[in-house]
């Protein structure tokens, strides 16, 4: 019924085509993401028909990230539920929209068990204007941050492959220092960034490398993620730097967004000092997702 496997390089080109034919601006329909953090939830992927499906499970359930791609949506969700329930679990489909929600619940209302959302897992979209400007009172903070770090002498360079082994020790320096580097989420950080580098050109992929005194401070990558629309997959900037992280946030944008329209920062994952920073910025929305349990039968 579906042929579900483990997502391959040579996946990009199809599922690049079905990404863009619903250009969602969720971070979870970027390629490089989806290959990069395989291994934190064991995510397997297949095509049905024009569409692109992403699927994990546990003991009882079987999750589908909201598919992507063009086609009858009322027969794949019907033949999905059909699978499922021939595996005796239960059907969750995960990263639905409020939009799709409200699509759901007039198709499917008498088939949906219930509806869960978690805000932690609510992606930050800025105006993409607003993080390359940084224009008015609620930015007066991180103009005064950056200002602080220019006092310095510094330079913001285009992440290129001649900066790659520079830029992948200062983040394992990083790494080393933590604390938690047997806890399963920052081991599989490490497979994720390792794989952004490793595919960085073929996954057409974009960043920055940030410097102070000529030794970096902060290094991301991100991609265009839709038609309007940049995605920050890693930022990671020395903290104890004044300004570090402000600047390569302004300076990332301004190099890469100036022709989209918003920035998407990702999730807070519900942790404190990270929703603080994302929130810190101002973001224009959340786009809020929600995980759909259909009935059994």
């Amino acid at each position: 019924m579906f042929d579900f496997r483990e997502i391959e390089l040579s996946d990009k080109p199809w599922i690049d085509e079905l990404l863009a034919k619903s250009d969602f601006m969720g971070c979870e329909y970027s390629f490089a993401n989806n290959v990069a953090w395989r291994r934190l939830s064991d995510s397997v992927i297949s095509r049905y028909k024009d569409y692109y499906l992403i699927s994990t499970q546990d003991d009882e359930n079987v999750y589908l990230t909201y598919p992507a791609g063009e086609g009858d949506i009322l027969e794949l969700i019907n033949l999905f539920n059909k699978y499922c329930n021939e595996l005796g679990k239960k059907f969750v489909m995960s990263s639905v929209t409020t939009k799709n929600l409200e699509f759901l619940k007039d198709v499917f209302n008498d088939k949906i068990e219930n509806i869960k959302s978690d805000p932690d897992y609510y992606d930050y979209i800025y105006n993409a204007e607003d993080l390359i400007n940084l224009r008015g009172k609620k930015y007066h903070s991180k103009r005064n941050h950056i200002s602080n770090f220019k006092k310095q002498p510094w330079e913001y360079k285009e992440l290129t492959p001649n900066l790659f082994d520079d830029c992948i020790k200062y983040i394992t320096d990083r790494y080393n220092k933590r604390t938690d580097t047997d806890d399963f989420s920052a081991i599989v950080e490490q497979f994720a960034i390792n794989t952004f580098f490793n595919n960085f050109e073929y996954m057409n992929l974009k960043g920055g490398v940030l410097y102070q005194n000529d030794k970096i401070v902060g290094v991301t990558i991100g991609e265009q993620l839709n038609s309007n629309t940049l995605v920050v997959h890693i930022e990671k900037a020395s903290s104890d730097i004044n300004g570090a992280y402000p600047t390569l946030c302004n300076e990332f944008a301004k190099a890469n967004a100036f022709d989209l329209k918003y920035i998407n920062r990702e999730e807070d994952l519900g942790i404190e000092g990270l929703r603080k920073s994302k929130r810190s910025y101002n973001p224009c929305f959340q786009l809020e997702k929600h995980m759909v349990t259909f009935k059994k039968g």
